[in-house]
């Protein structure tokens, strides 16, 4: 029984390793307690987390796998943040399979020792003794050159064992120590440079960047060209000494970030605790809810801050639901809620500046990740129920196809068929017409009723599978057209309209339209897969036209027909790759002549230049080999090898 429950264990924290997020970022493993006994971090989570499953594994891997029981990844924006959120979580949680404070020894520190007349040193090691310590830093080197001019601006004592002594040494002589251990200065005083001098490592950047510019202009006027120099190489080394990042800023003001994602009913929230400083974690917390985002936010706050958990002093929120805060309805609300709660009001912020912003995205990514997993794991079953209720089919819309029209003028009609299988593409199932009956005219429903009857008298000759839904993009006109050639084949499928001025849906021969709340899941997976129709019939639509531009040019030239201009579009797909081309290799691709060779290079250079942005664009190859062709080939149906469409449950 032990061993079964160990089997299931571990191949649920595989499952969580190989969905994890493919951003960096620093990941918790915890016990059936809850207890975090180990932290890492990672450039790309999900390769590093797979690696604890694959191959064999070591006494240490083991002894982890052997006793986790849940892991938990929070995203960071580069890997140095992750540096930094690791070091500050294994000082916050010391799990017990960590190596205390492992990346120490990688990253350099400034250590501030506890003693009387403290010394300034660098360190990769921490030393609980109730030193301060500033880091970890990424980049020694600009360490080292800070701490030399720290030396040579501040007074501070040299000796590693303060001992009281009768004269003072060589470094009080040159103006390098103050000489405390001779009692030439006092404590306080000697604090108050120490202060001075933690402005290098303390964060206070921007106003100590601009003091050591005045100084350095300064020093260069009074001719003190070698000070000059070291001002400069210590605003170098200062800009250089730590990249922006979203989980350290030596604020010391305790503050929150709130964040979310939601789609459809479901809602994740995320907090960032900002303490000293120093980020000390994330939280997620999942809703279900069907109220509007400033209403789910008010509720989720009420419940979030408690007597034993209360608000801190600023509280920023991201700037969806107010980008001022008069624009907030539901302020006053909370206001008197924090109010008889709390005594005070915290402030409520929309971000103002950079950093602020860059935590809230930090948290946003988080919560989209954590609402990707939940779309994931539940699936489109409850957005294709809410279908089958809402309009009335017959069966769960399990197979979707959906059609539009593409055409200019006239010119090129086309249309595409993309297919749906439990809400999300089924690209194999792709398909494009070349459309014959409305050539030269602009006529949708007719274009309509080409494409709907070539598709479903082939699937009946063909006995295969008819789908459960049907989707137009189009309003009425179009529904009832599509209808029309159902009931001539007799196929009694499902079919709805889905209008995109207003968002509305269109059942057959009905007059009002059905029309479904912005964030209902159902809508949200018809609106997904009429933009896959619209988007693979206007690639067509535009390939096409560039190649009937393309071919036209190419025969403008003297000694160059039909068949020639075939052979060149075959061989080059596009008048940008025949621009690219030698005349050799154009020659050999269409039997040419040297002349007539270069008249084709000058004629598509030309071309190039003169030809309208939309078309210029269009012979790359987007659409895939059989798009490219099909201006050449007059078959009726061929498969659309289109762009990859995203995943319905990504967020």
């Amino acid at each position: 029984m032990e061993q079964s429950e160990s089997a299931e264990r571990y191949a649920a924290l595989k499952v969580i390793a190989h969905d994890a997020p493919l951003e960096p970022g620093v990941y918790l493993w915890k016990d059936s307690g809850d207890t975090v006994i180990y932290i890492g971090k990672a450039k790309v989570l999900r390769n590093r987390l797979r690696s604890y499953f694959a191959g064999k594994k070591d006494v240490k891997t083991a002894t982890l796998l052997k006793h986790a029981a849940s892991i938990e990844t929070i995203i960071t924006t580069n890997e140095y943040e992750a540096l930094l959120l690791e070091h500050t979580l294994i000082k916050q949680y010391w799990p017990r399979y960590n190596i205390a404070l492992k990346d120490d020894k990688t990253y350099p520190m400034v250590r501030i020792s506890a003693e009387c007349f403290p010394r300034i040193s660098k360190t990769r090691r921490v030393i609980e003794d109730g030193s301060r310590y500033f880091g970890p830093f990424p980049n020694g080197r600009a360490v080292d050159t800070l701490l030399t001019l720290v030396e040579k601006l501040y007074p501070l004592r040299k000796c590693q064992i303060l001992r009281k002594r009768k004269t003072p040494c060589m470094y009080y002589h040159i103006g390098r120590c103050s000489g405390p251990c001779c009692g030439r200065i006092s404590a306080e005083a000697y604090e108050t440079i120490i202060g001075r001098a933690m402005r290098f490592f303390s964060g206070d950047m921007e106003a100590l960047v601009i003091d050591l510019t005045v100084q350095m202009h300064q020093e260069a006027a009074a001719l003190h060209f070698e000070k000059a120099v070291d001002f400069r190489d210590a605003i170098a080394a200062i800009e250089s000494l730590s990249p922006e990042n979203a989980v350290l800023d030596f604020d010391p003001e305790a503050r929150d970030y709130i964040a979310w994602a939601s789609e459809g009913t479901l809602t994740t929230f995320t907090v960032f605790s900002l303490r000293d400083g120093k980020m000390r974690g994330r939280e997620l917390f999942r809703a279900r809810s069907a109220a509007a985002d400033a209403e789910s936010l008010e509720t989720f706050i009420a419940a979030y801050y408690t007597l034993e958990r209360p608000p801190p002093a600023r509280i920023f929120i991201q700037k969806e639901v107010f980008g001022q805060e008069s624009d907030w309805s539901s302020r006053v609300l909370l206001q008197n809620w924090f109010t008889e709660t709390f005594g005070r009001v915290p402030a409520l912020l929309a971000p103002s500046e950079k950093r602020h912003e860059a935590v809230l995205a930090m948290a946003r990514q988080n919560a989209l990740d954590d609402l990707r997993r939940r779309l994931k794991e539940r699936g489109a079953g409850p957005a294709l129920d809410e279908l089958a209720r809402t309009l009335g089919l017959h069966a769960r819309p399990v197979r979707i196809e959906g059609f539009d029209i593409a055409q200019l003028d006239g010119k090129h009609p086309v249309a595409s068929l993309i297919s749906f299988k439990n809400g999300a593409p089924d690209k194999k199932n792709y398909r494009v017409f070349k459309l014959r009956t409305v050539v030269g005219v602009v006529d949708d429903f007719a274009a309509m009723r080409e494409a709907v009857r070539r598709r479903y008298s082939r699937l009946l000759r063909e006995g295969a599978e008819l789908p459960d839904l049907i989707l137009i993009d189009g309003g009425i006109g179009q529904v009832n057209a599509a209808k029309g050639v159902l009931d001539e084949l007799g196929i009694s499928c499902d079919i709805v309209g889905l209008a995109k001025r207003e968002e509305e849906l269109y059942l057959p021969h009905t007059t009002e339209p059905i029309r479904l709340p912005q964030r209902s899941e159902g809508l949200k997976v018809l609106q997904f897969a009429r933009d896959e129709t619209h988007r693979v019939a206007t690639a067509l639509n535009q390939k096409l036209r560039s190649k009937d531009l393309s071919f036209s040019r190419l025969e403008m030239v003297k000694g160059v027909g039909p068949k020639k201009a075939a052979a060149l579009m075959k061989r080059y797909r596009s008048l940008v790759s025949i621009a690219a081309a030698s005349v050799a290799d154009i020659r050999a691709a269409a039997a040419l002549n040297e002349h007539t060779a270069l008249a084709i290079k000058a004629a598509v250079s030309e071309a190039l230049s003169n030809k309208p942005p939309l078309a210029r664009g269009q012979g790359d190859g987007r659409v895939g080999k059989s798009l490219a062709l099909l201006a050449m080939d007059d078959s009726a149906e061929v498969s659309a090898v289109a762009e990859t469409p995203p995943d319905y449950a990504k967020p």
